[in-house]
C-alpha cells in the first residue's frame, strides 16, 4: 500500500511540474503595459500584434496632430498647397497656449517651417494655421481631420481641434491611432521632419527683433531607440503621458501606441518594451513593391503589343520569425488583354497564403494605357508578320 502511495505522490508531483512548465510556457508571450490603453502594429499590413483596451475613447492630447500632419501632407501631395507656399499667422492661431512657436498675429511662415515645428517641438499654434491655410477655418479644417478619420475606418475617434488641447468631446482611441499613425508614415517627405533630434527657427516679426528658437523632438526615442523614425507624444493632465513610436528594422516597421501612462519616462520604457518584443518575435517578408513589373501582357488589337503588368502597391506580410518559409505566393494573370485599355487597370492578382488561408493580397495593374488598334496599325501589322 505504501508503494501504490509513494507512485502515486510522485506522478501528482510530475503532473504538477508539467503543468506548471507548460503554464509558464502559454504565458510566454503575454505582458502588460503600464498605460490605460496601448497596441503594437504592422505598419504596412496593419496587423496587432499586441493591444490592451485598443478602443476605449480616450483623450489623445497632442497625439492628434498626426492627423493634422497626414491633412498636410495630403493637400501637398494634391498639390492644395505647397511647401514654399507662405502662411500668415491669425490671432487665433497666435493665441494658442502650450508648446508652441511663439508666433506673431501678421508674422509669415512657410507651410514646411509649420509642419516642422509640429513634427518636432509640437507647435499647437502651427496646427491652427495650417489648419486655416488649407482649409480658410480651423473649423472647416476639423471636419475635415473627421471625414479623413472616417476613410481611415477609424470609428472611435472624434475630433474637436487641430491640436489636441483639452476640449470636452474630442477623443479616440490606440487602434485608431495606430491607423492615423500609419497613414502617415506613407508619405516619405514627413520622415525628414519627424526624424530631426534638434533645430533652431526664426520666429518673431521681421520689423522688430526675431529670436532663434531652439527646436528639440518631443519624442526622445528619435535619439535613444535603434531605427525610431516618429512619431508624436502627447500629453495633458486628463490624458496622461501619450506616446505613437514607429521604428524600422530589417525591413520591418512597427507602430507602438501607448495612452494614459503615469509618467513620461514610463511611456517611453512601455514603447520601447513593445517595440523590441515585435523585432523579436515577427519579420516582415516583403513579396511585390508599388510598381514593380510582375510579367509582360499580350495586347491583343491595340496600338502596341505588349504591356507590362505591375504590382498596384507594396505587398509584404508579417509572420513569426521561423515561419517565412510557410508563404506561398499564387500569381493570377491572364496571358493577354484586349485593348483599348487604361493606366492602372486591374488585370490580376498575388495572393498569399499560409497554412491554407488568405494572409494577404495585392491588384496586378497595367503599367501605361494603350489604345485599340485601327485598320491603319492592323494592316501594318498583317505587312510585318508577312515579310
Amino acid at each position: 500500500m505504501k508503494l501504490k502511495s509513494s507512485k502515486k505522490i510522485v506522478f501528482l508531483i510530475c503532473f504538477m511540474l508539467i503543468f506548471s512548465n507548460f503554464s509558464l510556457l502559454v504565458n510566454a508571450e503575454e505582458f502588460d503595459v503600464d498605460a490605460k490603453a496601448a497596441i503594437l502594429m504592422d505598419a504596412s499590413s496593419g496587423r496587432i500584434i499586441y493591444a490592451k483596451n485598443i478602443h476605449d475613447k480616450l483623450p489623445p492630447a497632442s497625439v492628434t496632430k498626426i492627423m493634422t500632419m497626414v491633412l498636410t501632407m495630403e493637400a501637398i501631395q494634391k498639390g492644395v498647397v505647397s511647401l514654399e507656399d507662405k502662411v500668415v499667422i491669425s490671432d487665433r492661431a497666435s493665441s494658442m497656449g502650450g508648446s508652441q512657436l511663439y508666433l506673431e498675429p501678421g508674422e509669415e511662415k512657410t507651410v514646411e517651417e509649420l509642419l516642422k515645428g509640429i513634427a518636432v517641438a509640437s507647435a499647437n499654434d502651427a496646427c491652427v494655421a495650417l489648419g486655416e491655410h488649407i482649409s480658410g477655418t480651423e473649423e472647416m479644417f476639423v471636419k475635415k481631420m473627421n471625414e479623413k478619420a472616417r476613410e481611415l475606418g477609424m470609428k472611435d475617434t472624434q475630433f474637436m481641434n487641430t491640436n489636441g488641447l483639452p476640449q470636452e468631446g474630442h477623443y479616440t482611441s490606440a487602434y485608431d491611432i495606430a491607423l492615423m499613425s500609419k497613414e502617415l508614415l506613407k508619405y516619405p517627405k514627413i520622415h525628414e521632419y519627424l526624424t530631426i533630434w534638434m533645430s533652431t527657427m526664426k520666429v518673431g516679426l521681421k520689423n522688430k527683433r526675431q529670436t532663434n528658437l531652439q527646436l528639440t523632438n518631443t519624442n526622445k526615442l528619435i535619439r535613444t531607440y535603434p531605427g525610431a523614425n516618429g512619431i508624436k507624444t502627447g500629453y495633458t493632465a486628463d490624458a496622461k503621458y501619450c506616446l505613437s513610436a514607429s521604428a524600422t528594422k530589417n525591413g520591418l516597421t512597427l507602430i507602438a501606441v501607448i495612452l494614459g501612462s503615469p509618467t513620461s519616462n514610463i511611456r517611453f520604457n512601455e514603447a520601447k518594451k513593445l517595440l523590441n518584443y515585435g523585432f523579436a518575435a515577427y519579420s516582415s517578408v516583403l513579396i511585390a513593391r508599388k510598381n514593380q513589373i510582375i510579367d509582360e501582357i499580350i495586347v491583343e488589337k491595340g496600338k502596341e503589343e505588349k504591356v507590362n503588368a505591375v504590382a498596384k502597391d507594396d505587398l509584404s506580410v508579417l509572420v513569426k520569425k521561423g515561419e517565412e518559409n510557410k508563404v506561398q505566393k499564387e500569381i493570377i494573370l491572364p496571358k493577354s488583354i484586349k485593348a483599348p485599355f487604361k493606366e492602372n487597370e486591374k488585370i490580376g492578382e498575388i495572393i498569399l497564403t499560409k497554412d491554407g488561408q488568405q494572409i494577404g493580397k495585392v491588384d496586378i495593374v497595367t503599367e501605361k494605357g494603350i489604345k485599340g488598334a485601327n485598320f491603319v496599325d492592323m494592316f501594318s501589322k498583317l505587312m510585318k508578320e508577312n515579310i
